[in-house]
């Protein structure tokens, strides 16, 4: 398999080409200076698959825009720069990045914070299971079949042989009498 040879243009021959959408300027800005604008995409969102997406959507506005630059007032890498930065910097303030970022998965996000400050959950230690066993017998044995045995809703009312519904209400008003524990 033969390598691809990469190729490099002069600033004034890209320019020339971007300007005029030839095909070689776009394969010449991947190949010249991809590794530069992802490393300042990357330092800023800090997230590499959507780093990669903006790369791809820099290039395409370079492409576009290609005749809004001014050499008198900088090198064309200099402008290619900034107009990374800017658009990584308009993708951390996008309201769309912020609720992505505030929506993550809960489960995930509580078991990576136990491993790393090393918590582990242990109702005895909290005296949390003294606390279910002074409830009424018949909270006490719904509340251990589901939380401290694992069974769902529905496999604890069938082995209590209760109504879907007796079961739930006892698990709600069993939590409402911890709550007081607690207040």
């Amino acid at each position: 398999m033969a390598a691809t040879k990469k190729i490099s243009l002069t600033e004034v021959d890209l320019v020339r080409a971007l300007r005029g959408h030839e095909t070689i300027a776009i394969q010449a800005l991947y190949d010249m200076y991809s590794g530069a604008l992802l490393g300042v995409i990357s330092r800023i969102v800090q997230q590499p698959e959507v780093a990669e997406d903006l790369l791809q959507e820099t290039f395409i506005k370079i492409w576009n825009s290609a005749d809004s630059y001014d050499s008198s007032k900088g090198r064309l890498f200099t402008w290619m720069i900034n107009v990374a930065r800017n658009m990584a910097i308009d993708k951390l303030r996008s309201k769309d990045f912020r609720n992505a970022n505030k929506n993550q998965d809960i489960e995930n996000n509580v078991d990576f914070i136990d491993s790393q400050k090393k918590i582990t959950f242990n109702a005895d230690t909290l005296g949390l299971r003294d606390m279910v066993t002074a409830l009424k017998p018949e909270f006490n044995d719904v509340l251990n079949m589901v939380y401290f045995k694992g069974y769902t809703h529905v496999e604890a009312a069938e082995e209590l042989n209760l109504p879907l519904g007796t079961v739930k209400t006892r698990i709600r008003m069993a939590i409402m009498e911890l709550r007081k524990h607690f207040n």
